[in-house]
């Protein structure tokens, strides 16, 4: 029974361009990680200020907030894996322009930075096109194995990536950067592989309509609503993470090294709990399924909050990975089966925003109340704040509350023509 579990869940490899599809993605994955830990040290090594280190995300973060309307509609008007393609082939120039200005003694930083907002802009058109792509290459009886399957090898980049970016850049800067143009281009020529999927094009004019037309969606599909502003407001008050680094040294007193557990746990918990899901999917109540995930990630974060035992914090911090693993596991589905085919750009890359904006306005929250009120009350704070939200977020969406299974299409084929017009 498991192995049959097991064979269903990696059902998905059976399908075409999916073998193609997931290595282009764990590629990626690894060569974005190598190339922010290079770039990070990088920077910090030549201008000694930390808040070069905040710019260096953000710069990766705003392009998809100021290009939101676009990146989606180019995911919905032209086909993916050509965009996918043109991305990769930018992100691997950006690479190949970081490795030239390694070469030098004291490259200028601002050059460093136009390449990173390059680089960030490419990653907006790339990701509505690369999360609305899977839908076309697998069915929908297979699309939640498939995104545990894209989940897993994200956490494992995660992982896997920041260390082996530490130790290229260890050997030279250039060897780091190096690794991430041979991988980008190792992604670019999987991508190229991928047969051309079936997608429906999306053929409205470009106005401002039909621009919007994937926020117009969201606010009128209940269920994508609920998934997606659950998630955002979960994370946004749950967010412990920027905090680990004042827990590590402050709270635990557990060093550098105890550091790099406690990040480490919960892509740990995320991988395994993302193993179990691609061998046994959830196949009934699942909507009930996502809201458990939250308020267990709030219950979580609380006790994290709480503890001063090494190894109860690690714990936590590795059930808060897999409870958010369930969470994006549900979500993702549901906006890829609940979404019309020439809507999915434009909702993805509303997503995607959302997603971002949870993880930067959710360390923002967690820094100032910390510096207010101190960290344990602020992450307990927020911990017991998901927890609100998913039981406020249940009376709230009762639509979601209710979706049994993620085998089965929810959305209208036609409702993005009748939302675009």
């Amino acid at each position: 029974m498991a192995n049959l579990a097991a064979r269903r869940g990696l059902a998905a490899f059976r399908d075409p361009g999916f073998p193609s599809y997931f290595g282009a993605l764990l590629a990626t994955g690894f060569a974005v990680q190598i190339q922010t830990v290079a770039v990070g040290w990088q920077v910090y090594d030549l201008t000694r200020d930390p808040l070069d280190l905040g710019l260096i995300g953000l710069s990766q973060f705003l392009p998809a907030l100021l290009l939101v309307i676009v990146t989606g509609t180019v995911a919905d008007r032209y086909p993916r894996r050509a965009i996918m393609g043109v991305c990769l082939a930018v992100m691997a120039l950006v690479s190949a322009g970081l490795l030239l200005l390694a070469r030098g003694d004291s490259p200028p930083v601002v050059r460093i930075f136009a390449l990173i907002a390059l680089f960030g802009a490419a990653r907006a058109f790339y990701n509505p096109a690369r999360q609305s792509i899977i839908a076309n290459l697998v069915p929908a009886e297979r699309l939640a194995g498939a995104v545990a399957l894209n989940a897993s090898a994200n956490q494992f980049a995660m992982i896997c990536g920041p260390v082996a970016g530490g130790l290229l850049y260890g050997v030279a800067p250039g060897a780091a950067y190096g690794a991430s143009l041979g991988l980008f281009g190792v992604a670019a020529v999987l991508v190229a592989m991928i047969p051309k999927p079936a997608q429906r094009i999306s053929k409205a004019p470009a106005t401002l309509e039909t621009l919007s037309a994937g926020f117009r969606y969201i606010w009128r599909a209940k269920v994508v609503l609920g998934a997606i502003s659950l998630d955002l407001f979960a994370v946004l008050l749950g967010g412990a993470m920027a905090l680990l680094p004042v827990y590590a040294r402050d709270v635990l007193d557990i060093g550098p090294t105890g550091l790099g557990l406690l990040r480490a746990a919960p892509a740990i918990g995320a991988i395994v709990i993302g193993g179990w899901l691609i061998a046994r999917p959830i196949t009934d109540n699942a909507g009930r399924t996502m809201f458990l995930a939250v308020a267990a990630f709030g219950a979580f974060t609380a006790v994290f909050a709480l503890s001063e035992i090494v190894w109860m914090s690690i714990i936590a911090l590795a059930c808060i990975g897999a409870a958010d693993m369930v969470s994006v596991y549900v979500r993702s589905t549901l906006i890829q089966l609940w979404t019309p085919d020439d809507l999915r750009g434009r909702v993805n890359a509303v997503n995607q925003v959302f997603v971002g904006a949870s993880n930067e306005v959710g360390a923002f929250r967690a820094g100032t109340m910390a510096a207010l009120i101190g960290p344990v009350a602020a992450v307990f704070i927020g911990g017991a704040g998901a927890l609100v939200v998913a039981g406020l977020w249940r009376r709230l969406f009762p639509e979601l509350a209710v979706i049994q299974r993620l085998d089965a299409p929810g959305g209208d084929a036609g409702e993005g023509d009748r939302v675009s017009r």
